[in-house]
């Protein structure tokens, strides 16, 4: 059965208080109550470090079964190197997940790609070739040159999903690559009439038994994260 997870990317955020954590939550429990109302959380974190294994044993304990981590793939893999003779990062990054793929907790992993990173179809084709299979990963284009169905073919081959991104700057087209599904939500703003026409996309993808990752954009205020709420109550 498909399901539809919904979460912000990131969650430690004290400004969040007191609309979506309590007042009095410490600092150290915001996990465990995020992990009350929404049902996953992108990791930004893991886009500079490598999350050591004492970090991974909490976050698993802080969340209920179920709870999904869909960490962004290191710098070193998308920024510096460029997907170029990335195999040794890349496995490395991998390796530091395992815990989260054994305790079911792993989401998508997000392949975020520089803005000025334009099309290189041999260079992708090589990458998502020495990706595993028992992972799920996503890639963000942030240049218009790689929406093209050459793209689009060579993600449907290896099951990865081309990420819904949304931007004041590019919007990325409505094309189904795998048997998942990955949205990155940046309007600053969604009324309840945004919301219920995002869900009836949602629920397409669904229907279609594909799972769904709902991301809203984290910033001082609580906004995303009380949208992601809406939208998995159906408000």
């Amino acid at each position: 059965m498909a399901t539809l997870y919904a979460g912000t990317s990131g969650f430690a955020y004290p400004t969040w208080k007191p609309r979506f954590y309590p007042a009095q939550l410490p600092t150290s429990r915001f996990l465990d109550h995020y992990a009350t109302r929404l049902n996953c959380v992108e990791v930004n974190y893991t886009f500079r470090n490598i999350a050591s294994p004492k970090t991974i044993e909490n976050w698993i304990k802080k969340t209920p079964p179920g709870f999904q981590f869909c960490p962004k793939a290191h710098m070193r893999i998308t920024h510096i190197l460029r997907l170029r003779d990335a195999r040794e990062p890349t496995l490395a990054f991998l390796q530091s997940l395992q815990p989260l793929r054994k305790a079911g907790k792993l989401g998508p992993i997000l392949f975020q790609l520089p803005p000025n990173l334009k099309l290189d179809l041999e260079t992708l084709t090589t990458f998502l070739k020495l990706l595993p299979k028992k992972y799920r990963f996503a890639f963000e284009f942030r240049h218009a040159s790689w929406f093209s169905d050459a793209v689009y073919n060579v993600l449907r081959k290896h099951n990865a999903a081309l990420c819904i991104a949304e931007s004041e700057k590019l919007e990325t087209p409505q094309v189904s690559t795998a048997d998942f599904a990955v949205y990155r939500l940046r309007h600053p703003k969604y009324t309840a009439k945004d919301r219920r026409a995002l869900a009836a996309i949602l629920n397409v993808r669904i229907a279609a038994c594909d799972d769904v990752y709902a991301f809203f954009k984290h910033d001082q205020a609580p906004v995303g994260a009380l949208h992601a709420d809406k939208l998995l109550r159906g408000v």
